[in-house]
């Protein structure tokens, strides 16, 4: 009699194992699909710019080092002539522990997992995250959970090995940076101390604070381009995101889940034993302001606002400040905006064109040209360009396209008040109408051309022009050509 009964036990059994087996595959099927739409590109591009951040800091920091260790050995050297003991003890020690910085930014890659330090970086931490998660599951990374090439498991740990370095390097740059700062002080309190060596310690000391404040300020650069991910990884972060398995290797692995030490039983009972409660704690605020009388209340919530108020203003003066990113070094001079941007980053693009008229109605010749410049500060330019000249014919009826001329020049443009700059160039022009560029190899048909003159810069907000530039110049040169050139030219240009 109990025979019958084991049937419909076992049919139940059988049904509930097919129905975790199919759920198990929708799952991964669910997963696969994911990797379907996953950018396989992601990998290639985190190691590469991580990569090539990597080499960045450590030159940079490199440099600076060395810089720095040359600046205090020049300040010992003007010391050691005054006061020998003091220099001695002032130095000592200090280009050893110069070296020794320079050489751990060089080699650490954080392989002996440290202890995160410095100021939290969310992306970087998302993304170191991401990999790590990736490594433990690599089927998203391939299709239909099949196997992963030797080159995206290449890609992969070189991914992760090239984030691990940067997080060790940008904290021994937080250590340089820290280290340099004590440095400053204490070189500052013994000048300070000793009148008589202002003068002869003063030019050295203002370049080592202004080395320092550069340094600051490219480390800071660094940092910032992690703030803010591009297309493709936020696309593949959205897609991790998706995942419980991804949510929940975050909480538990994450740079920030270390740094607050969540307990296991984090957000049940056991973990909440032997706290107030929320009615507790309102009980216990209750008698302290009933304890100040009818007027109790009132004075907290004054209170209450005015620090807040205050709060909140001293979040103001620190946000204009720089804070919030441990980088606040007030410089007591004038910093320049472009020297810690690199060579790429200085170059920028133009467009200009003039025109000038045969008759009263109609222009004859239309001059385009582009431009290169590079910037030394942030309103100093200094580059090299090129000219065509289209011509347009002699009139209304009689319109024609020819080849006019063409010009190679060169252009310093310094500030001199707001939106106004002195520029000044030198410039070859052909000014014969040709047919083939052989004709152009023909050096007696060029001119030179020496302009000076004021530029006015418009700033635009548009993604692609930068501002638009309006400059009336003075051919002093065109004088002496035969047949004489025009002396004055406006130009309308454009930067991107």
């Amino acid at each position: 009699m109990s025979y019958p009964l084991k049937m419909p036990a076992i049919g139940s059994a059988i049904l509930l194992t097919l129905l975790v087996v199919t759920g198990h595959a929708q799952s991964v099927d669910s997963i696969t699909g994911k990797a379907l739409n996953f950018p396989s590109r992601l990998l290639a591009r985190i190691q590469g710019r991580t990569a090539s951040l990597n080499q960045q800091l450590t030159q940079q920091t490199e440099k600076y080092l060395q810089k720095m260790a040359r600046r205090e050995e020049k300040l010992r050297q003007k010391m050691a002539g005054v006061d020998s003991a003091s220099a001695k003890n002032l130095f000592a020690g200090s280009g050893q522990r110069y070296a020794a910085l320079a050489q751990q930014m060089k080699t650490d890659t954080g392989g002996r997992g440290r202890s995160v330090s410095g100021v939290y970086q969310p992306y970087l931490d998302s993304l170191q995250g991401s990999v790590a998660f990736l490594k433990q599951n690599p089927q998203l990374l391939s299709a239909r959970g099949t196997t992963l090439s030797p080159q995206a498991l290449t890609q992969l740990q070189g991914a992760s090995t090239q984030l691990q370095t940067l997080q060790a390097r940008m904290q021994v740059a937080d250590g340089v940076k820290g280290y340099v700062q004590q440095r400053q002080q204490q070189i500052s309190q013994y000048v300070a101390q000793h009148s008589n060596l202002q003068n002869l310690l003063g030019k050295s000391y203002t370049g080592m604070s202004k080395d320092a404040y550069y340094y600051s300020q490219q480390l800071r650069q660094y940092k910032e381009m992690w703030s803010n991910p591009d297309q493709l990884e936020q696309k593949a972060l959205a897609l991790l995101n998706r995942l419980p398995a991804f949510q929940t290797f975050m909480k538990n692995n994450s740079q920030l889940a270390g740094l607050f030490k969540l307990p296991g039983n984090y957000s049940t009972p056991q973990a909440l034993s032997g706290l107030q409660t929320k009615d507790q704690v309102s009980q216990q605020v209750q008698g302290q302001v009933s304890a100040g009388g009818a007027g109790g209340a009132a004075a907290l919530q004054t209170n209450l606002q005015s620090a807040e108020s205050q709060l909140d203003g001293y979040k103001s003066k620190l946000g204009a400040l720089g804070a919030g990113n441990g980088d606040m070094n007030m410089p007591d001079f004038k910093p320049n905006d472009q020297k810690t941007k690199t060579f790429w980053r200085r170059l920028e693009y133009g467009a200009n064109f003039q025109t000038t008229r045969n008759n009263y109605l109609f222009p004859t010749v239309t001059d385009f040209g582009v431009s290169l410049g590079y910037r030394l500060g942030h309103n100093n330019l200094v580059g090299v360009g090129a000219s065509y000249k289209l011509g347009w014919g002699n009139g209304i009826q009689h319109v024609t396209f020819s080849s006019e001329g063409v010009g190679l020049r060169s252009f310093l443009q310094i500030k001199i008040k707001s939106s106004f700059s002195a520029t000044g160039g030198f410039e070859y022009n052909y000014t014969t109408p040709f047919t083939s560029y052989q004709q152009l190899k023909q050096l007696q048909y060029w001119t030179k051309s020496g302009l000076v003159g004021v530029t006015k810069t418009v700033s635009m907000k548009s993604r692609v022009f930068k501002k638009t530039t309006l400059s009336l110049l003075w051919d002093f040169l065109s004088y002496q050509q035969v047949p004489k050139t025009q002396p004055i030219l406006f130009r309308i240009g454009y930067a991107f």
